[in-house]
């Protein structure tokens, strides 16, 4: 019996096309896109990329699945509720966010990750045009 779990092997999931049109040569604008806006299309590297990606919904959907063998349907259903309204929370397009409110749902503040120490601000390479990304988001561009 599954119980409703996820399931542990990995199954990627490749792309055969590449289509990346966003100017004359089908190079992306590193000023509107950013400088890493070519690699979703491109596929994944390592058989273990895939599953790797998947790790956080993978581990939230069996957390939520023992949640509502535990406690009952309404458990999740508020916590899924509360995630709803902490995406709403929105920025400027150009400007990160640092997500705590979803981290503190999920119980990701107590932990110290990958992202933790090698992702601080000063070295984060998303500082675009405001003005372009903004006019892209809106489809002006």
């Amino acid at each position: 019996m599954s119980f409703g779990l996820p399931s542990v092997i990995p199954k990627p999931t490749v792309n055969d096309q590449f289509s990346i049109h966003d100017d004359n040569y089908g190079i992306p604008k590193p000023m509107v896109s950013g400088l890493s806006a070519g690699r979703p299309h491109i596929g994944y590297a390592h058989p273990l990329e895939a599953s790797e990606q998947c790790y956080e919904k993978n581990r939230t959907r069996m957390n939520m699945v023992l949640l509502r063998n535990t406690q009952g349907l309404h458990a999740p259903m508020r916590i899924a509720m509360e995630l709803k309204a902490a995406e709403k929370i929105g920025r400027l397009p150009f400007l990160p966010s640092s997500n705590m409110m979803r981290d503190v749902l999920l119980g990701k503040d107590e932990e110290i990750g990958f992202e933790d120490i090698l992702n601080i601000p000063d070295f984060i390479e998303e500082m675009r045009q405001p003005h372009a990304v903004v006019e892209k988001s809106l489809g002006i561009l």
